[in-house]
């Protein structure tokens, strides 16, 4: 194990780089991961094959198909006992198969969205899954992050973490470099060299060799977990079960009414039990669970695929009904890769145009010098990066690099006071140097410059920024002695000058932006940047309403309800510390809009978590700001917020269409298992064909609808509601309307068959095949609310057309294979009595058809009014 040198007295030791290790190699990592198992602890597990079919077999439907066939055993009909039970094994491996795909689904979102860790292998860095470290990975940790292992600390720097979880103790504690002798004990209590696995790192950083993994660490023997995996209920699924269950009580209160009635008008009461059980098969909407568990299932994975993860399932409801959008401007707006732009030094600007400039004038050396002392040495900052990179080029050679000097202390940035300091020794000299970075204002204030020079300082500083420039300022002290001051104000700080620079506006923003304003959604810029950078980055995105700016220290004057009236107009809020974003998520939900927060830091948890959707940066955000989101960016790109909005829409839309196309389908099916019994009629239906319609109502619902691509104008309509519910109002009328259409068609054709002296065979064949036809027809119909079927079929689906395909072999074959025909006691039909089916599922449907295009006509002109 690598030693590094200890600290001495108050000193603070700067880690070595990341580039000083070489740690396991890929192959090494390989071999432990297979031998000691993952980095994981016991958790819920998926279900497997097993417990699935376990549940198909608890299931209603799969109880009244059963007792179906049994009765059939009793009455002797082998042929029709065999049918049933072969779709008993057949619904089985569909749903078995169905869900199997969601657990996979589900899995794969377990394992993305598992935290990560920052590893060295093969002496480079490399972001892993936190269940594939192994023991004696080099992790490289740092404030926020989630320690994923039992490690001891190489090297540390300033290094605090929160042991609560294990220890019960709410106050972080100290943590030290590893004096090479002292062995991993239980945590508590401060000056340990050692982080444990579930703790959080709330100050400075380190660099650790892992010593236990799993079930071995301290958090392993103890047997806790840390997250809970369990599926949550979201209130589609809420209304879902509440639906169920209603229209199960309707469909026991029903067949049983069915059961006494057949029994006492026909008698034989095995027969009348059968037409009770046909009708309940024919009501239960066992399908509706189904589409939500698949549909959210899924639409996590394909919203994944979209570089985003989904952390909390619930939310992909909420995506759709999001209106603010709250986004960061570094890394998410722009790319996070800052360079230095321009210096200010002496009275004079100098311009950094191009990246590859060799050279800077003398006056500006000394700034720059500064700018990197108080830097850190291996530096993850884009904007410290930025200021090494500069002066690679342009010092090299020169005396203002010092590689050879040591850091003694640092004193970090906090809230209270927005400036970074490092003390640094020289090898051959008898002080300290001292340098800081910070705020214009806070560097100012150090300097305690004169008011001359700080009305001087505002007018560039404020020059610089309406460049789009971040601006930073940088001066330099000195210090005798061996006792070392609490804070940076007791040093005699000399003001150097200015840093700006520039972070370059991501290439999808302006894009995505506009596709925000036409989905009704408003942009927020949140920023701890200066207000003319952030006014500069918001006029070239071509942010709306970017005339005004509100600080932080605005919203300090605030009262709660000020602040309310003053985020109804205001998108650009500058200088804000994280502990404001609360009070702004707080603002927005209060006037009633569904928010999205962006956040990457600790302290942006609470806001994170407040927020209707939280987002945590993948790339540059903490595990704690990552634990506090419900979805995370691993691009960082506000694009990438709109397209996981465009994919919550889409499946919000595509779960409504699948609910309306089952409610429709239903209608005729069971009204064609009571009507008869009303007129006289022979029954139209028995279990067979009620299994048969089930082939094609389950693969519709949670395959064809769930592969449906987004209607083209679903990003210019405003947010729904978030308390819409799918099953109330003129949704579930239009979708009533559409069944009963179906059940009229069906029931007209089935009658006026038999008038014309049909035979009952003739007649069921007759009224099977319209059904069958018309399920097919509302598929097509549902697949948009808007827009007619000659539209949506050039929305590719291929899942649409095998379902077609299997569905139109499947009838076929049951009306003219002898066999078949004779289970399903139907008898063979012509061609024109195929085509009257086809024609009473069209005329049945063509009123919706109507509607829908009254509907886009409607929609068009509200578009061309708006434009």
């Amino acid at each position: 194990m690598a030693a590094m040198s200890s600290n001495h007295g108050d000193a603070v030791m700067e880690p070595a780089g990341a580039e000083n290790y070489r740690g396991l190699s890929q192959h090494e990592a390989d071999l432990r991961l297979a031998a000691e198992g993952a980095n994981e602890l016991p958790s819920a597990q998926s279900r497997n094959v097993a417990a699935i079919a376990l549940g198909v077999v608890r299931d209603p439907a799969f109880v009244l198909l059963f007792t179906a066939g049994a009765i059939y055993f009793l009455l002797g009909n082998l042929h029709e006992a065999m049918l049933l039970l072969s779709f008993v094994v057949m619904i089985m491996a569909i749903t078995v198969y169905q869900e199997f795909k969601t657990e996979r689904a589900l899995d794969a979102l377990r394992d993305l969205t598992s935290p990560r860790a920052l590893v060295i292998r093969d002496g480079r860095e490399n972001r892993i899954a936190g269940r594939e470290v192994v023991r004696g990975d080099i992790l490289l940790v740092t404030e926020g992050d989630r320690v994923p292992a039992d490690a001891v600390l190489i090297a540390a720097n300033d290094l605090l973490a929160d042991e609560s979880l294990l220890t019960g103790e709410s106050v972080p504690v100290r943590k030290v470099t590893w004096n090479g002798a002292q062995q991993i004990g239980r945590p508590g209590g401060d000056d340990l060299p050692f982080i444990y696995s579930g703790s959080v790192l709330t100050r400075g950083r380190g660099i650790a060799e892992v010593v236990a993994t799993g079930l071995q660490t301290e958090i392993g023997r103890i047997g806790a977990a840390l997250t809970d995996d369990a599926v949550e209920t979201t209130p589609l699924q809420q209304q879902t079960a509440r639906m169920v269950r209603h229209i199960a009580g309707v469909a026991l209160v029903l067949a049983t009414i069915v059961v006494v009635l057949y029994g006492l008008t026909r008698g034989g009461w095995l027969d009348a039990i059968l037409a009770g059980i046909t009708l309940a098969m024919a009501i239960l909407p066992q399908e509706f669970p189904v589409v939500l568990t698949v549909f959210l299932a899924l639409g996590a994975w394909r919203i994944s695929r979209q570089r985003v993860l989904t952390r909390r399932i619930p939310v992909i409801e909420t995506l759709g009904a999001a209106t603010v959008l709250c986004v960061d401007k570094t890394g998410t707006l722009t790319l996070n890769r800052m360079t230095v732009r321009m210096l200010y030094a002496g009275g004079e600007f100098q311009e950094v145009a191009l990246e590859k400039i060799a050279s800077l004038p003398e006056k500006f050396h000394e700034l720059l010098e500064f700018g990197i002392l108080a830097s850190e040495v291996a530096p993850y900052d884009p904007m410290e990066r930025a200021f090494h990179d500069l002066g690679g080029r342009t010092l090299t050679g020169t005396e203002h690099l010092h590689g050879d000097w040591s850091l003694v202390r640092e004193y970090p940035i906090s809230a209270s006071l927005l400036a970074h300091g490092h003390a640094w020794k020289a090898p051959d000299g008898d002080g300290y140097a001292v340098a800081v970075k910070g705020a214009p204002e806070t560097v100012a204030d150090l300097c305690q410059i004169s008011s001359e020079e700080r009305t001087e300082l505002v007018g560039r500083v404020a020059e610089m920024a309406a460049q789009g420039l971040r601006v930073l300022a940088v001066a330099r002290a000195k210090h005798r002695g061996i006792t070392w001051p609490d804070s940076l104000r007791d040093f005699d700080f000399d003001f150097l000058g200015l840093l700006g620079l520039a972070d370059p506006i991501r290439p999808t923003v302006t894009a995505a932006l506009a596709e925000c304003y036409s989905a009704g959604m408003r942009v927020v810029m949140i920023t701890g940047d200066y207000p003319g950078t952030a006014q500069a980055i918001a006029d070239q995105i071509g942010l709306a309403g970017a005339a005004s700016v509100v600080t932080g220290a605005d919203i300090d004057r605030m009262t709660d309800d000020e602040l309310g009236r003053c985020v109804r107009e205001a998108t650009i809020f500058a200088r804000v510390v994280p502990e404001q974003k609360l009070r702004l998520v707080n603002a927005f939900k209060i006037n009633g809009e569904i928010v999205a927060m962006t956040g990457d830091g600790v302290n942006d948890a609470p806001a994170l978590k407040a927020a209707h959707i939280g987002i945590a940066m993948g790339g540059r955000g903490t595990d704690v700001a990552r634990e506090a989101a419900s979805l995370v960016l691993l691009d960082d790109d506000f694009a990438s917020i709109v397209d996981a909005a465009r994919l919550g829409r889409r499946i919000y839309d595509n779960i409504r269409n699948a609910m309306c196309y089952l409610i429709a389908v239903h209608v005729p099916i069971a009204g064609m298992s009571i009507l008869p019994l009303l007129f006289g009629w022979p029954l139209v239906f028995y279990p067979a064909h009620i299994v048969f319609l089930e082939f094609v109502i389950d693969p519709a619902c949670s395959i064809v609808f769930e592969a449906d691509e987004a209607d083209p104008d679903i990003m210019k309509r405003p947010p729904h509601a978030q308390n819409e519910s799918l099953f109330g109002g003129w949704t579930l009328i239009l979708s009533l309307l559409q069944g009963l259409s179906v059940l009229v068609a069906v029931a007209v054709v089935f009658g006026l068959s038999l008038r014309a002296g049909s035979g009952e065979a003739e007649a069921r064949a007759i009224a099977f095949a319209a059904v069958v036809i018309s399920s097919v027809a509302l598929i097509f119909a549902n697949r948009s609310r808007t827009r007619s079927i000659f539209v949506t079929l050039r929305f590719p689906n291929r899942a649409l057309w095998w379902v077609v395909a299997a569905t139109g072999a499947g009838m076929l074959l049951t009306l003219y294979v002898p066999y078949l025909r004779g289970l399903f006691r139907l008898a063979p039909l012509h061609g024109a009595d195929l085509l009257l089916c086809l024609g009473a599922a069209v005329i049945a449907l063509l009123w919706f058809e109507l509607y829908k295009l009254g509907i886009g006509r409607k929609a068009g002109k509200r578009t061309r009014d708006c434009a």
